[in-house]
């Protein structure tokens, strides 16, 4: 009896860790919202700390479907291979809708970002 109650507290105990580590990481998790109008992006650059971000993409009628491309600074941009794939939207914003990407962890250093179905202009991602 005194075995399986020890199995009980350490199975509760590991689910309140588990859960509380889950908060954690969402917490350490930060949004970079971004707006989209007919070729361009209203931010035109960003400066962030080191960290897990998420994109939120705005289309504000800039073309049908828009998206969001980020790479390495002095990478190739239009090579598919150096994009940061979880910097992809996971679907094409629609006019006057907003999607999200995937949890990005960013290093220190330059970045470039920009829409290729808007064509708008690289901008700079500083990450400090």
């Amino acid at each position: 009896m005194k075995k399986l109650i020890a199995l009980i507290v350490l199975a509760i105990t590991f689910s309140f860790h588990a859960q509380a580590q889950d908060k954690m990481m969402q917490k350490e998790v930060k949004t970079v919202s971004l707006e989209q109008t007919k070729g361009a992006f209203t931010q035109t650059a960003l400066t962030l700390a080191e960290g897990t971000y998420i994109f939120e993409v705005s289309n504000n009628n800039a073309a049908p479907e828009v998206g969001l491309v980020l790479v390495k600074k002095g990478a190739d941009a239009s090579n598919p291979e150096n994009h940061i794939k979880t910097a992809y939207v996971t679907e094409v914003v629609k006019k006057g809708a907003t999607q999200k990407t995937n949890a990005t962890k960013l290093a220190k250093g330059e970045y470039v970002y920009f829409c290729p179905l808007n064509p708008t202009p690289q901008y700079t991602l500083t990450v400090e």
